[in-house]
């Protein structure tokens, strides 16, 4: 049987058979599982013959049952947390509980499975000796300009969280401000019927999911190439040469002729000048 702590559990992001022997037999032994929406748990849970009794444990109730979660452990009990789909803690509730565990000395077990993070990267063709995982960007349009320009010099494959509401636009910002010729995979629907993956620039991906209202449907991960190095290195001669151009010309026009020249957004020179 398994002891008294925390477990932290993985669980499917979609098919329901992709559930470690290990994951399902402590579900079953544990005292309480916790669990982001008991609804949406009770179907995985039936599927595999489990019946251990459950407790929402949700971004909106998370402060008030860490407390009560952590007495239960404290009185010798065991306790699995798991989210609606995948690695809980993923942009999903349960830091806090850890944490708190943690700082009280309890025991802290994690049982690895599922992630769409990793499951993304898998298929994807891009790189992931390093990548950097953004969760979901900001719904409101400024904030997610600004988000997405922050990242603009990241070299690292990005991967992002979007929902059906904000893909389109997510999509049209993304290649507004990393350039049309960036690669992304939009990574919909993984391992349910409906998997989808589309790999192109974002220029493609802008117009082809305005094409097919299949492609706006579901839910996404998208995995964007980090940016490449010479640009990078060709943002540096734009600034060196904005530098030399602007004795001559207005500041505008220098950033024009020195993006022009070394290939590189002209949006990003205005950027590194404005510094």
């Amino acid at each position: 049987m398994s002891q008294e702590g925390l477990y932290v559990v993985a669980t499917p992001i979609g098919n329901l058979e992709d559930i470690s022997y290990r994951a399902v037999r402590i579900l079953s032994e544990v005292d309480y599982i916790a669990a982001e929406d008991t609804r949406h748990s009770r179907a995985l849970l039936s599927r595999h013959g489990i019946s251990t009794q459950m407790m929402a444990f949700h971004e909106h109730n998370e402060d008030r049952m860490t407390g009560q979660l952590l007495k239960l452990i404290a009185e010798g009990t065991s306790v699995a947390i798991i989210s609606d789909a995948g690695t809980p803690l993923i942009s999903d509730p349960g830091y806090r509980l850890v944490l708190s565990a943690r700082e009280a000395d309890l025991p802290v077990f994690t049982l690895p499975g599922p992630s769409a993070v990793t499951a993304a990267l898998s298929v994807a063709g891009l790189p992931t000796d390093r990548f950097v995982f953004e969760g979901f960007l900001p719904s409101k349009d400024g904030a997610r300009t600004r988000k997405l320009e922050s990242l603009a010099h990241e070299t690292r494959t990005l991967v992002f969280f979007e929902s059906k509401h904000r893909i389109e636009v997510t999509i049209a910002t993304l290649a507004n401000i990393f350039g049309e010729d960036r690669i992304c995979a939009v990574c919909r629907e993984l391992t349910k019927k409906f998997e989808t993956v589309l790999r192109a620039s974002l220029g493609d991906l802008k117009h082809r999911l305005g094409l097919d209202q299949n492609q706006l449907r579901g839910e996404f991960v998208l995995v964007v190439a980090g940016r490449e190095h010479d640009e990078a290195e060709g943002l540096i001669k734009a600034r060196k040469m904005f530098t030399a151009l602007s004795e001559y010309l207005p500041a505008s026009k220098a950033a024009r002729v020195a993006a022009k020249l070394n290939n590189v957004p002209r949006r990003e020179v205005y950027r590194i000048v404005q510094k």
